[in-house]
């Protein structure tokens, strides 16, 4: 049972591993502006929510590549952290 328990959570750890990956991808790589003139722009626009949900796109990799080697446990965590991050997107974009 141990077992289960520490795949789901290395599942989950690598699936925020793999969002602030995602963040720092846009934000360093794909934004026309630079790193911190695109965090002001974030912040200015309240685009917290949009900006986690583009993260959040390496998570759908990462979940195949556990379902592919059948770890089905980490792709659970994974499958989680994801909702969590979509409530998390879904509360910033209300409140």
């Amino acid at each position: 049972m141990g077992t289960i328990k520490k795949d789901i959570l290395i599942g989950i750890l690598v699936s925020l591993f793999a969002t602030f990956g995602g963040v720092f991808f846009y934000l360093e790589y794909i934004s026309r502006f630079g790193f911190y003139e695109t965090i002001t722009f974030i912040r200015e626009g309240e685009l917290y929510g949009k900006l986690l949900a583009l993260a959040a796109i390496p998570n759908l990799f990462v979940f195949f590549i556990f379902i592919k080697k059948q770890q089905d446990y980490k792709a659970k965590g994974v499958l989680l952290a994801t909702i969590l991050i979509a409530l998390t997107t879904l509360v910033l974009k209300f409140f």
